[in-house]
């Protein structure tokens, strides 16, 4: 377990050099800069010594491979830079905004996989019924439906038609309270979850039909197992596969929470990344692209290390 850990840190330390410097270069490579929102476009002609001037502040006058450097060394003591939008540590301001951001994202992975493994043990149990193919198409269709216009679905019904829960925002000014934070999380939360629910869904499915039709559930069943626990016996054997979809599927949910975040204007890393993007805020860009590639490899090696728990056939 050790060698494989450390071998697949090394995997992993190679895999994050790979994405910094592809990471940089899209960033860099893209049209315009943050120099560009510092003067409006009738001053450009005379304002050359404030832009070399702010060029010199930002380091951008350096080589790219110097730049590269520079940053690099900084990520590796743990420092993402300045961002040049709010000069502030880029740190900071992720710190303040990943609360909230990993709020939808954990509530949606937990509500949603609890739901998938309920509706797909049901799908399992009464297979090619009007149920199973019900809510097989279900499931198909909601896989189908980007995420953000099922958040303005549920905004127009919910919110703007029958005016049960807020559209927007964390809390209501001057409430802050635990019950208006809740109506303001199930909107999001709702949305990620049926999006995470309708994938898992079907994984879920297809693994315990495959183990249902192995020769230990028929000898369990033959003992006087009830289907029930014929059917929990299958699930804790199919958990191993579905823990790896669950883990890899991690990263994918938190790229949807920060999309939906700007839909439900949610004070999350939504907002920051995407004004971020507009401002061509390099250090906000870069570090968030890392921490999500960090979230990647770190859920595809805890997937790894389940397994091999679950599962003690599975060898690492």
């Amino acid at each position: 377990m050790l060698r494989f850990i450390l071998r697949r840190t090394l995997t992993m330390l190679l895999v994050l050099f790979v994405v910094s410097v592809a990471l940089f270069a899209l960033s860099r490579s893209a049209p315009g800069g943050p120099l560009a929102s510092l003067v409006p476009p009738d001053q450009i002609a005379t304002a050359g010594p404030l832009i070399e001037a702010k060029k010199k502040e930002f380091g951008l006058d350096q080589p790219l491979i110097v730049q590269y450097g520079q940053w690099l060394g900084h990520f590796v003591r743990g420092d993402l830079g300045t961002s040049f939008q709010f000069e502030r540590p880029v740190s900071e301001l992720i710190g303040e905004r990943i609360v909230p951001t990993l709020e939808l994202m954990g509530l949606g992975l937990l509500f949603g996989n609890l739901l998938a493994l309920v509706l797909g043990m049901v799908q399992a149990a009464r297979k090619g019924s009007a149920l199973d193919y019900g809510i097989g198409t279900v499931s198909l269709v909601l896989m189908s439906t980007p995420a953000f216009f099922l958040a303005m679905l549920g905004v127009f019904f919910f919110s703007a038609k029958l005016g049960w829960l807020p559209s927007a925002q964390m809390s209501t000014p001057g409430d802050g309270s635990f019950g208006d934070l809740v109506r303001h999380l199930v909107l999001p939360v709702a949305v990620l979850s049926v999006v995470q629910c309708a994938m898992m869904t079907r994984y879920v499915r297809v693994g315990l039909l495959e183990e249902l039709s192995k020769d230990y559930v028929r000898t369990a069943t033959a003992q006087g197992a009830t289907g029930l626990q014929a059917r929990m016996k299958a699930l804790r054997n199919a958990l191993g596969p579905l823990v790896t979809v669950i883990m890899v599927s991690a990263p994918t949910l938190l790229g949807g929470a920060v999309v939906l975040e700007s839909v439900f204007a949610w004070p999350g890393m939504g907002t920051l990344v995407l004004s971020a993007i507009d401002y061509r805020d390099y250090p906000v860009i870069l570090g968030f692209g890392m921490i999500v590639a960090i979230v990647v490899v770190v859920s595809n090696l805890l997937a790894d290390i389940l397994v091999s728990v679950l599962d003690p056939r599975v060898r690492l």
